[in-house]
């Protein structure tokens, strides 16, 4: 990973995972799950940067995905915000392809707008 070649480092999050954007409270173990991953990609982006300072390391926010996973809390969700897996990864995939190295560290949704942390 040492030089000065672009690199994309990736990894999904969920936005439950961000500690400002809590307003609902619950789910502990997942939203401290999703926060510790975060905090893991921005301190990899930090120490990265060092040894490459083309590399972006980001946290993505898939959206809710219609999965086995998602289903019991999907009710609240609304139609156009309930996610194939394909359109999802589609659209995490224009969000990777537009990120750059002065955007390393951060947390990103589905469609490109940044999360706090």
């Amino acid at each position: 990973m040492r030089g000065t070649h672009p690199l994309h480092y990736a990894a999904l999050s969920a936005r439950v995972g961000s500690i400002s954007d809590n307003q609902l409270g619950g789910w502990y173990a997942y939203r401290a799950s999703k926060a510790a991953l975060n905090q893991l990609m921005r301190t990899l982006s930090i120490e990265l940067a060092r040894a490459n300072p083309a590399a972006c390391v980001a946290s993505l926010h898939p959206g809710t995905v219609d999965t086995n996973l998602s289903r019991p809390f999907q009710a609240n969700v609304p139609e156009q915000k309930l996610f194939s897996a394909s359109y999802s990864a589609s659209c995490l995939w224009q969000v990777l392809d537009g990120l750059d190295a002065q955007m390393t560290g951060g947390f990103f949704a589905y469609d490109g707008s940044p999360i706090p942390f």
